[in-house]
């Protein structure tokens, strides 16, 4: 009974889905929203952090449709390297939208080994729900923290992000977003590098406000 049940709201939300996104490439899409300023700009130095550029090949910014990246590896103290991603779409169509790492990681060969939600406590500002990914590539194992971020809304699911992509196409003609993605090694454990990306993503999220618009 209970598998029908969820089969049921399984299928019901996959339908709306889709009758959103046939909704959405109906609609203008307005014109494109800059960033504030470019990735490029978010300080290498941050609370003790320490970034380094990691430049993408051409062809993989080409494939991606991004308006506008940054990658990056950053470091403090003597602790593991902690990668950061953030992609920016100033307008999703068709063939450019945002790649989600659930569909990038395994594509690059990294196997899923557990998928939740983690929240992160942030100073000053309400606590954030981002996901939660441990992947592993033979002897290699990360946790990848990630999320969407668009208008002042921080989103975890997948699901939810398509909804308001199409809300806000349908209400206020806009489709920019973009994703921020933070994974380091758990050479040291995973709880070790929980606490290396919470800590991270605690000094990063108070910035991304000047740079991704509302």
């Amino acid at each position: 009974m209970r598998s029908h049940m969820f089969g049921g709201r399984f299928i019901i939300t996959v339908g709306i889905l889709l009758t959103g996104i046939v909704l959405l490439h109906g609609v203008s899409h307005g014109e494109p929203v800059p960033l504030r300023q470019p990735l490029g700009h978010l300080p290498m130095a941050m609370d003790g952090w320490l970034g380094q550029d990691d430049p993408l090949e051409a062809r993989i910014v080409n494939a991606l449709g991004v308006s506008d990246y940054v990658n990056r590896a950053y470091m403090s103290g003597g602790g593991q390297p902690v990668g950061l991603y953030v992609s920016y779409y100033r307008s999703q169509r068709t063939g450019e939208t945002i790649h989600s790492p659930k569909n990038c990681l395994p594509g690059a060969g990294w196997e899923p080994v557990r998928a939740g939600r983690l929240t992160i406590p942030i100073a000053a500002a309400p606590a954030i729900v981002v996901n939660e990914y441990l992947v592993e590539k033979g002897p290699a194992q990360y946790l990848v923290l990630y999320w969407y971020q668009a208008h002042g809304r921080v989103i975890a699911s997948e699901y939810r992000g398509k909804a308001w992509l199409v809300f806000d196409a349908i209400t206020r003609n806009r489709t920019d977003e973009a994703l921020v993605r933070v994974l380091t090694p758990t050479r040291n454990g995973e709880d070790q590098a929980r606490a290396h990306a919470v800590q991270f993503v605690q000094a990063l999220y108070p910035r991304l406000s000047r740079f991704i618009p509302d």
